[in-house]
């Protein structure tokens, strides 16, 4: 599964799928992220964003990024993976318009 963008049709992702005999799920473009990693990602960024100095070099960065990444309580985690079933009925019932999520 993947949102139809460009770095996921490049021609090295189409043979590397092919070789491992994976077939792509149909998934329209623009549709809502249900992959639950990319909330974690969001929330890491989210958090990263608010520290006060901002990470300034790209060692401060991996810093801030790794301690972070430690803070996310396991339950957000835990929570997102649980919550996959709900969102793919609430994306199902709105015929893949608007959702929360």
């Amino acid at each position: 599964m993947d949102d139809n963008s460009r770095s996921h049709r490049a021609k090295l992702v189409e043979d590397s799928l092919f070789e491992e005999g994976i077939v792509r799920m149909e998934w329209p473009a623009c549709s809502p992220e249900m992959n639950p990693i990319e909330h974690v990602w969001d929330a890491l960024g989210r958090r990263v964003a608010g520290r006060q100095p901002p990470p300034q070099t790209l060692q401060e960065l991996e810093r801030a990024l790794l301690e972070e990444w430690d803070r996310i309580p396991q339950l957000v985690i835990n929570s997102l993976i649980d919550s996959i079933s709900q969102r793919c009925s609430t994306l199902l019932a709105v015929r893949g318009n608007h959702t929360p999520y």
